[in-house]
């Protein structure tokens, strides 16, 4: 009876030894992983506010609709994945859009910069910006602090 239990005991402790080098590979690759692909790219998470002119909100769904392809290839372009906007018309009576964006680039500045350039987005930025109102201080959208994300 001894000799089972030991026995019993030697297989479990072999089998959660076994787990514990199993969690610490998958670990170690994970973390490989992560590094490779830091040195790639950088996943940079952009929030964003600014208020809409309520008459403006429609003609401004449509632009953003699914048929309206508008900048999107140049969001793609310069490493900007996963663009949303969102509306919601806040207790002051006025509308604001959030809007979040996943740089994934390894130049942020140098890719902005080059989209900002381009004359489709120059010309579309004329268009949307007309039916914004940028919050006190601000230009035009204002960058919001990131405090808190779950992967």
């Amino acid at each position: 009876m001894m000799k089972t239990i030991k026995i019993s005991l030697s297989v479990i402790f072999f089998l959660l030894y076994l787990v514990g080098c199993k969690q610490s590979t998958n670990k170690l690759e994970k973390t490989a992983q992560s590094s490779s692909l830091m040195n790639e790219s950088v996943t940079k998470r952009v929030g964003m506010v600014i208020k809409i002119k309520e008459d403006q909100i429609e003609e401004y769904k449509r632009l953003h609709g699914d048929d309206y392809h508008g900048v999107r290839d140049l969001l793609i372009k310069y490493n900007m994945r996963n663009f949303s906007i969102f509306l919601q018309k806040l207790e002051d009576g006025n509308y604001y859009e959030f809007a979040y964006y996943e740089y994934v680039g390894n130049n942020f500045e140098g890719d902005m910069k080059q989209l900002a350039a381009e004359p489709r987005n120059v010309e579309w930025l004329k268009v949307c910006d007309a039916m914004q109102i940028p919050l006190d201080g601000y230009e035009s959208w204002a960058e919001m602090e990131a405090i808190f994300y779950n992967p």
